[in-house]
């Protein structure tokens, strides 16, 4: 197993959400590899967590990575946040994404999680993803 194709993973992905015209309709440019800081948009999208798994063969490296993309509105109850979500599973799932380093075999929602944050007003979905991939 080999961590080396999460950066080319996160590249792609990042990409993509950046670039889609739909997401892109409701969330501007406020789509991060980190959590914005200073003046906080009212929706946006951050790349969050990711745990990756060998699933490596005989005759090649490979893994599952899990990632975890954060959706997070000041609108009033979630309706935004679930139709911002639904961009990003319109635009990820089975997407045919080109890495700079290895190749995606496969790219599946797998959870959401919506909640409410502490900061009155605030909403935040939590969407899952799982990828496949092997280094070339």
């Amino acid at each position: 197993m080999t961590y080396a194709v999460s950066y080319a993973l996160q590249q792609a992905i990042f990409g993509v959400l950046s670039n889609d015209a739909a997401l892109g309709a409701l969330v501007g440019s406020n789509v991060f590899d980190a959590p914005p800081s200073g003046s906080i948009p009212n929706n946006y999208v951050v790349l969050g967590d990711e745990i990756a798994k060998d699933k490596s063969s005989k005759t090649s490296g490979g893994a599952t990575h899990e990632l975890d993309i954060k959706v997070v509105s000041d609108a009033a109850g979630f309706a935004t946040a679930k139709q911002v979500s639904a961009a990003i599973c319109d635009a990820l799932i089975d997407a045919d994404l080109t890495l700079t380093r290895g190749n995606l075999v496969s790219l599946a929602f797998k959870s959401a999680r919506a909640l409410r944050e502490d900061s009155p007003g605030i909403r935040q979905i939590s969407l899952k993803f799982l990828a496949f991939v092997e280094d070339s």
